[in-house]
């Protein structure tokens, strides 16, 4: 009998010998089946341990981000045609952030929300770094203060409304006044960076736009050279809502890889009027609450998030390294110095910019560039209104010589605008309204800048030092442009090195404005025989 006895310490040798190498490490996919789905949006139910903004993939490959994250069920926006998504088909948890593949190998490139090439060029090549679209902006602890230019070679807005390398710069404007081109010309303009070894990277986000209207920026891209340092996102009218809404971040994060890397990066959102419309859409048919003016209420933190992220990061090497959520990807790569700078871009109706959404992004901006339509069918271009346009940085984000040249320019010419609005009632003029009028209207024509023919900033400053000092006082308004031509002429064979070669590295002083007098008096000389 005793012999039939079991010991408990055989029992648990066997087990044990018979469980060896087996995994206990339980493995599974949370999947959801669907409830609904229909523009866009699909309702899943079953993801009980799904996060916001985290990516979906359905079984035909289409992929989908959290958006409402709700008791029962998961509201989510399809990245993807919703043709072959019905009821009870199912989705698998990736337990990914929505994230891009960003690197060098985007350069030259047109690509949709998703990261997919557009251009017919095949794969994208080279090193690739994940890089989440939804991201923390960087602390005020991690902020340079902006105090370098962004040269757009547009001499309106480097001398009036100058733009530093971090900062966020909104141009707005009813549609057909020439938002698009200035921050096409202000990319064109980066190709002397480029040559110089000193890039600045720039991503054209393309949203809501006709694919026709797509590809003729991306020629006259190609045509001046500058897809060489610039990547095209393209969410096309025709995408679906979601697509439009995200791009914005997929610019912004491909923006983030060359900052953090240490370079500096420019970003165009083209338009973010556009995208506040898919974003309504897609929160109107998840049920998300409107708020004023039928917008969600939340539309002005969709925007604040986006453009908060442009920042010009501090150069210590290990504070940047602990900057906020830091992408898993870049560990080991970061450095500080680099900047990103946020151009949006915001279409007001008939001028209105105490609307809703134009006073959202005035209000996140360190600045407006205001293009008017009146002063576009004038023959203005760039057609800004100087009285409304402002940047709140200023003479920071300007060299020395052209602080010194334009420091009185935006007041002439606002006190211009007004006297020249009061002379149309007729009258008498005194010799100085007379003589304010008629330097107003020269420095206007000197402003006046051809299509995609940006300048370089010393060539600036040597123009509007001659309308600023009032050197073009003896000859007509309608022989400014010829002045113009040939004194840069002259300049550019008589004196690169003499004047130009010094205003571009900072100097400015007796000598360069005597000679800069001088030529200007040949001029006006060779214009009035």
């Amino acid at each position: 009998m005793s012999n039939n006895v079991i010991k408990t310490s055989e029992v648990s040798e066997v087990l044990r010998m018979q469980l060896e190498g087996i995994s206990t490490d339980i493995k599974f996919d949370e999947t959801g089946v669907v409830m609904q789905v229909g523009d866009g949006v699909v309702r899943i139910y079953g993801l009980h341990n799904a996060e916001a903004n985290e990516l979906l993939r359905f079984d035909n490959g289409v992929e989908a981000i959290v958006m409402n994250l709700e008791e029962d069920n998961v509201g989510a926006v399809l990245l993807g045609s919703s043709a072959e998504i019905r009821e009870g088909s199912t989705v698998k948890r990736t337990n990914r952030m929505a994230s891009i593949m960003a690197g060098e190998g985007l350069l030259g490139r047109v690509i949709n929300t998703v990261g997919t090439p557009i251009d017919g060029k095949g794969k994208v090549t080279g090193e690739l770094f994940e890089m989440p679209l939804e991201r923390k902006a960087p602390g005020v602890v991690f902020r340079q203060p902006v105090d370098t230019p962004l040269q757009t070679g547009l001499k309106a807005v480097d001398s009036m409304t100058p733009i530093g390398l971090g900062q966020r710069e909104l141009i707005i404007g009813d549609r057909q006044t020439g938002k698009t081109s200035i921050a096409i010309d202000t990319i064109i303009n980066q190709r002397a960076n480029f040559e110089a070894g000193n890039p600045i990277y720039c991503i054209y986000v393309a949203v809501g736009q006709k694919g026709s209207t797509v590809a003729s920026t991306v020629q006259t891209l190609k045509e001046y050279g500058a897809m060489d340092y610039t990547v095209v996102i393209a969410a096309n009218g025709s995408d679906p809502a979601a697509m439009q809404y995200y791009a914005p971040f997929v610019g912004a994060a491909i923006g983030e890889y060359f900052r953090d890397t240490g370079r500096n990066a420019l970003v165009v959102y083209d338009d973010l009027s556009k995208q506040a419309v898919a974003y309504r859409e897609v929160s109107l048919i998840l049920r998300r609450p409107s708020g004023r003016e039928a917008y969600p209420g939340d539309i002005f933190y969709l925007h604040s998030r986006l453009l908060e992220r442009a920042a010009r990061i501090i150069s210590q090497q290990e504070v940047a390294e602990h900057m906020n959520d830091l992408p898993p990807s870049l560990k080991g790569k970061v450095k500080g110095g680099g900047s990103l700078t946020a151009l949006p871009l915001i279409e007001t109706q008939a001028g209105d910019v105490s609307a809703y959404i134009p006073t959202n992004v005035i209000s996140i901006t360190d600045g407006q560039i205001f293009l008017e339509t009146d002063l576009f069918n004038q023959g203005k271009r760039p057609a800004i209104n100087v009285g409304i346009s402002v940047s709140r940085v200023g003479g920071n984000a300007q060299i020395k010589p052209m602080k010194k040249v334009s420091g009185t320019l935006k007041m002439d010419q606002a006190q211009y605008q007004e006297l020249a609005a009061f002379t149309k009632f007729g009258g008498d003029m005194d010799k100085v309204t007379a003589m304010t009028i008629d330097k107003g209207k020269k420095n206007e024509q000197l402003l006046i800048q051809p299509l995609h023919q940006p300048m370089s900033v010393e060539k600036q400053v040597a123009v509007l030092y001659c309308g600023t000092e009032g050197l073009l006082r003896d000859i007509p308004v309608e022989k400014v442009s010829e002045f113009e031509k040939q004194f840069l002429f002259t300049l550019d064979v008589n004196h690169k090195e003499t004047v130009l070669d010094r205003l571009k590295n900072g100097e400015f002083n007796d000598e360069i404005t005597a000679i800069l007098r001088k030529v200007a008096a040949d001029t006006v000389k060779q214009l009035q025989n």
